[in-house]
């Protein structure tokens, strides 16, 4: 069974940087034939996209609200996919999900991922 790990959330002072991480376990095809991303769902709010890598690595897309501030990378021999986040702001505050896509491009649906993570809380304070 597939297992996503989420790690390296945290309280942060608006303007701060967090690395999250997601390690992988459990897929059923090689970590390096899955698209990779992250959402994230904030309080009373509807899980929303933030960043997503295809497969095959050279695509890559962002939530327009962390465009320039967020980038999405993987490293394929320790199956972990990391989300670095720079210039935070209050608004970032949500509950941060990994997932995770066989063969996919860069799908912004979260309907679209079947393997997901529990969650990493990030809360920014101003």
């Amino acid at each position: 069974q597939a297992q996503l790990v989420e790690s390296g959330g945290g309280l942060v002072q608006a303007g701060g940087s967090l690395r999250l991480s997601c390690d992988a376990s459990g897929l059923l095809f090689s970590f390096s034939s899955y698209a990779v991303g992250w959402f994230r769902q904030a309080p009373g709010k509807e899980q929303e996209f933030v960043a997503v890598m295809s497969w095959t690595g050279d695509r890559i897309s962002y939530a327009d609200d962390v465009e320039g501030r967020f980038t999405i990378s993987r490293d394929q021999a320790k199956r972990t996919v990391y989300l670095q986040m720079n210039s935070l702001k209050p608004e970032d505050t949500a509950v941060y999900y990994c997932v995770a896509k066989f063969r996919a491009g860069v799908e912004t649906e979260v309907s679209e991922y079947s393997d997901r993570g529990q969650g990493t809380q990030v809360t920014v304070s101003s």
